[in-house]
């Protein structure tokens, strides 16, 4: 498989350890498919940056991949909300991360690599606005995939760091990628406000108030 890491630097080697560790899945070297979308993320300012390809063998790897269809959206939550720092602004709050954690957090710190959706600007206070029952269930479910904002490549361990090959790297203009990429911020924030809209005027709506008091499970139907 190749996949694309942006980044102001051209980095031939990838470091394991290094990194941030309050990212999405923790610490990690986080990559995409999509080489546009590596420009983007590259380019968080006007300034050039990179598009670094590699090519990595996933034979044997253990990959959990979020976005399969075999998890749903409280488990992507879960390990954000174990990793990201999240604003907690009522005792609801509270208890809801506390009971998304103990409920549907998936066993995801072993794994070599994990795939799923990426929590960058807007997406992000989306997770927020759910856990303060801001918004349904629904629309943070809807809220990922709008924007093509594509899914995010985590490596994790040490094997899957040493599998890793440098391909070469791509320049991306920052005039045109940062530009590129807060349009494409600013359509997902479009598109969410009209689905917010409509989830809002559903009486059948779930909340995050409504999980805790029917006390979903991680196998509940209503999740798939």
């Amino acid at each position: 498989m190749d996949i694309y890491h942006g980044s102001p630097l051209i980095i031939e080697v990838p470091e394991f350890g290094k990194g941030n560790p309050m990212n999405d899945y923790g610490l990690g070297f986080y990559c995409t498919e999509d080489i546009e979308l590596a420009k983007e993320w590259a380019c968080k300012t006007p300034k050039d940056g990179f598009a670094n390809k590699y090519s990595i063998d996933k034979t044997g790897l253990d990959i959990l991949n979020l976005t399969s269809g075999d998890w749903h959206i409280l488990n992507w939550l879960a390990i954000l909300l174990e990793n990201r720092s999240f604003e907690i602004g009522n005792p609801v709050a509270k208890d809801a991360k506390e009971y998304i954690l103990q409920t549907f957090l998936p066993d995801y710190k072993s794994r070599d690599i994990i795939i799923g959706y990426r929590a960058d600007d807007s997406y992000f206070s989306y997770a927020k606005a759910f856990l303060n029952g801001g918004i349904p269930l629904l629309a943070l479910a809807e809220a990922m995939k709008l924007g093509k904002l594509g899914e995010q490549i985590c490596i994790r361990s040490k094997v899957a760091f040493s599998r890793l090959q440098y391909i070469d790297a791509t320049l991306a203009g920052g005039q045109e990628y940062y530009i590129k990429r807060t349009a494409r911020d600013k359509k997902a924030r479009e598109e969410y406000l009209k689905l917010l809209d409509l989830s809002a005027r559903d009486k059948d709506s779930i909340y995050i108030l409504d999980i805790l008091r029917q006390e979903w499970k991680n196998d509940d139907e209503r999740l798939r």
